[in-house]
């Protein structure tokens, strides 16, 4: 394992998230944290970056309507944004952090940004997700 990898999966078990895969391989962890809102997180540790990813929901259709209230809403975030895949379907939240200086309160707070934005900002996006 590589000391960033090290480094994640101890912060990760100190601040009690369940990971439910680790590859130290590829260098990546999915965690949750039902209580949280937080499932299926995706961490991966691609030097010199961290990436959090979260599938949020998929757009059956584009509606400019849509994408105008997610990009008002990456105003409001306090870490990371939302973003959508390269085939533009799936919205994602988004976060990275440098692993090179990383301490376990960024990762700590980039994964709660992520808990606050689902808690308040949920049924917007379960709107969202039937168009």
């Amino acid at each position: 394992m590589n000391n960033h990898f090290e480094k994640i999966q101890s912060y990760l078990l100190d601040l009690e998230y369940n990971i439910i895969h680790q590859d130290a391989e590829s260098g990546v962890f999915v965690i949750e944290q039902e209580e949280m809102g937080i499932r299926n997180l995706f961490i991966a540790c691609a030097s010199p970056i961290l990436i959090i990813e979260q599938f949020l929901f998929e757009l059956k259709s584009g509606s400019e309507e849509i994408y105008k209230n997610l990009l008002m809403k990456n105003r409001d975030i306090v870490h990371g944004a939302f973003v959508l895949d390269q085939e533009g379907t799936k919205v994602i939240f988004r976060d990275t952090l440098q692993l090179e200086n990383i301490d376990p309160n960024e990762l700590e707070g980039s994964i709660n940004s992520l808990s606050l934005l689902l808690s308040e900002y949920s049924n917007e996006l379960i709107t969202f997700s039937k168009h």
